[in-house]
């Protein structure tokens, strides 16, 4: 079966995001004051075959400890949907 996979990765809340600070910083110069505390991360989407949704959660789970997020400085969290 095809499945399809939304992963999000995040840096870990206890990390500084420095990007996610500038943004944050810039905020009140386009007339957004009440909006502070960004973070940023990536959003990937992917397809997949495997025989159960199980199987296929394991494969991404695996892709994303080994390949797609630095597990030192990042979290992950996916979904795994029938394409």
């Amino acid at each position: 079966m095809k499945f399809t996979a939304d992963i999000n990765i995040m840096p870990l809340k206890a990390l500084l995001d420095p990007q996610g600070k500038a943004v944050s910083g810039s905020m009140s110069n386009i007339g957004l004051p009440q909006i502070s505390n960004v973070r940023i991360g990536k959003h990937i989407t992917l397809e997949l075959e495997a025989a159960t949704e199980e199987e296929a959660k394991g494969m991404v789970d695996t892709a994303c400890r080994k390949l797609l997020a630095n597990m030192i400085m990042e979290s992950f969290e996916f979904t795994v949907a029938k394409a």
